[in-house]
């Protein structure tokens, strides 16, 4: 016996949980339950094999945001892998309300997600698993806290090369992180708050969970390949639209991230977040820029517009 292993639990200390559940309501085999009881089977191809797709959509003041977007990118990466799920999207809808409806969470973090799911016979064929649909909503987290916010993110540019797009569709929204945590421990080793990877080509691609832009002389870049196309980053392209700015989706460079005027990331947990420090020098004079600032206060006004959000129905 391996004298440095960690001891077995004795039966009675079972019943104390060492995980700490955030407060929420989930949707799981047509019920709603508390989120420490949502749970799946660990023969789930979801947990062994990351076989899975997710949307998030965030409610903010008591109302979703731009949800119809997000259900409709779940239902496209349902479609892409091959999965069904027995809701269509005006239920999906209906099951995402009731969730935040019952949690009574005025500002929420929603996901709704799909498993490849078990084979009864632990099959090695996809085909013989049974996809499984949930869904969730817990308090609203966001990328950068509060201090990050009001004087920017500091950013570490990683080695790590994010998956290929010919290897996994970044169209479908994939738990497939283990090159974006490990690009966290680059960028926590070098005492930075979060990281972004680089494409096979060499050129800034995503961070976990947000995409990227740059502003130079007013005009906005945000990386084209390999990258999610985030709800949040088609939102920066809508405002700008609306504010007369050049928005353009194509290759950024290490080189050229650094030497912007304004460097923000995009993010459904979070919206639009300042970045001020890459690699632990400042961008442009260290200080959140004019087109971030604007682009920032718009997108939360926006939160409010009933054309671009829903109420949740709280019962």
């Amino acid at each position: 016996m391996d004298k440095t292993a960690s001891p077995l639990p004795a039966i009675e200390s079972r019943h104390v949980d060492p995980h700490a559940y955030p407060a929420g309501v989930a949707f799981l085999d047509g019920q709603y339950l508390p989120m420490s009881q949502a749970k799946i089977s660990v023969l789930d191809w979801g947990f062994l094999h990351s076989d899975a797709t997710y949307d998030t959509v965030h409610v903010w003041n008591g109302r979703f945001f731009r949800l119809d977007l997000h259900i409709e990118r779940f239902f496209g990466g349902l479609e892409r892998l091959r999965m069904s799920i027995p809701f269509s999207r005006e239920q999906v809808s209906e099951i995402l309300q009731n969730c935040v409806a019952l949690s009574g969470h005025r500002a929420a973090y929603v996901e709704m997600l799909c498993t490849r799911g078990a084979s009864p016979t632990f099959s090695r064929d996809p085909r013989d698993a049974i996809n499984r649909f949930m869904a969730f909503a817990v308090p609203f987290g966001s990328v950068a806290n509060a201090e990050q916010r009001q004087r920017g993110l500091h950013v570490a540019i990683s080695d790590r090369i994010r998956i290929p797009p010919a290897s996994v569709d970044p169209a479908i929204k994939n738990y497939h992180w283990l090159d974006l945590v490990r690009g966290l421990y680059d960028a926590y080793d070098r005492n930075a708050e979060t990281a972004l990877l680089l494409d096979f080509n060499g050129n800034v691609a995503e961070g976990p969970g947000f995409n990227v832009f740059a502003v130079k002389n007013g005009r906005l870049t945000t990386p084209a390949i390999g990258v999610l196309a985030g709800i949040t980053r088609r939102t920066v392209f809508d405002l700008c639209a609306e504010l007369g700015l050049d928005c353009t989706a194509a290759d950024v460079s290490v080189p050229a991230l650094k030497e912007a005027d304004e460097v923000f990331i995009t993010s459904t947990a979070g919206g639009i977040m300042p970045v001020t420090i890459i690699d632990g020098a400042a961008v442009a004079d260290g200080k959140i820029g004019p087109v971030t600032k604007r682009l920032e206060k718009l997108y939360w006004d926006k939160h409010e517009d009933p054309a671009w959000s829903s109420p949740v129905h709280y019962g």
